[in-house]
């Protein structure tokens, strides 16, 4: 009888730890973030279990700039990194920093331009400021040269005429930095990314003119970058990286509606965001324009070459990658073949 218990007490074992879920074998991948808004498609992956659904660990690791993962990136010290695709990228892969550009990270489609021109709220009250032309001869508060908003200020200049040593730039290490730079007058305008134009305009320092998205449409701001070591010696730990993203940017997308934060699922995002992020209050992600970002991935080429191009003129650029080497979209199209077309 005692073996007879012992052999069904065995079978229930067994049957019990085989009803019990099956995870792949946990793989690590080392992520680099700025604890940012456009950061949420690694949040969302983190906090909704996405990554965990491929087996993958994601070891998140906070930089202040995109310029500072690429060292890292170009080692394979770090698999994946996020940001401009800056002069300092192209320059880079230029001397054979071996970096992919994977997928879509941040890019202003309308309605959804995060990057704005704010003009303080005096100039705009006394007359100085009036029309875009106006511009002219103005303090920026910019963040580094070769990055991607100076080409939205460039972009914003042409349109009336105007050259980019039109103005005089001044550059800051955070976008919050501008917002004080506004307040103490020591700028006379910046080219910042949320949520630093909406605290500016909320403490009445500061004027909205334009988006990113009127200004520079569909542009290009920051990119998902995969290290080559991770690219080509994890080939498929790569692509359930990128079917973990692709899902959360899905669900990013599900959050938008507007212009805001404001769809379906909207308060759990934030709620991730709040935790994740930098900034926690719930109101102030309520209030901001959120940066678009592409459900499928697409990366906009043609705004890379047209960032580029303006990087070159200034000088910051000698020799132009080639992006039908730089860019590889295989990761992307595979998962969306899997996942199918983004339908919200």
């Amino acid at each position: 009888m005692l073996g007879l218990i012992t052999r069904c007490g065995t079978a229930l074992s067994i049957v019990a730890a085989l009803a019990l879920p099956v995870y792949a074998q946990t793989d690590s991948v080392s992520v680099g973030i700025f604890g940012a808004t456009s950061d949420a498609p690694f949040f969302i992956a983190d906090k909704k279990g996405y990554f965990r659904d491929e087996g993958i660990a994601a070891k998140l690791e906070r930089f202040q700039s995109g310029e500072m993962m690429v060292a890292p990136l170009g080692t394979g010290e770090l698999d994946v990194g996020a940001g401009s695709a800056s002069a300092a990228l192209n320059n880079a892969v230029a001397r054979g920093i071996r970096i992919k550009i994977v997928a879509d990270k941040a890019s202003s489609p309308p309605g959804y331009g995060a990057t704005k021109m704010i003009i303080r709220k005096d100039l705009v009250e006394n007359g100085r400021f009036k029309s875009l032309k106006d511009i002219k001869g103005m303090k920026f508060a910019m963040n580094a040269p070769g990055v991607s908003n100076t080409s939205t200020l460039n972009d914003a200049l042409k349109s009336v005429g105007l050259k980019y040593s039109d103005v005089d730039v001044v550059n800051f290490s955070s976008a919050m930095e501008h917002v004080m730079a506004m307040q103490n007058k020591s700028v006379d305008a910046a080219l910042a990314i949320e949520p630093a134009p909406t605290i500016a305009v909320r403490n009445g320092s500061a004027v909205v003119v334009a988006g990113d998205d009127e200004i520079s449409p569909y542009h290009q701001i920051a990119v998902l970058l995969y290290s080559e070591s991770f690219a080509a010696n994890r080939p498929e730990l790569a692509r359930k990286f990128m079917r973990a993203f692709l899902r959360a940017v899905r669900f990013y997308n599900d959050a938008l509606q507007g212009g805001h934060l404001a769809g379906l699922n909207a308060d759990e995002l934030i709620s991730i965001l709040t935790e994740y992020a930098a900034i926690k209050d719930p109101a102030i992600y309520r209030a901001i324009t959120p940066t678009g970002m592409n459900p499928d991935g697409e990366v906009n080429v043609r705004s890379l070459a047209h960032d580029l191009d303006f990087y070159a003129e200034q000088g910051l650029v000698k020799k132009k990658v080639d992006f039908d080497d730089l860019v590889d979209m295989s990761y992307a199209h595979a998962v969306v073949k899997e996942l199918g077309p983004y339908k919200k």
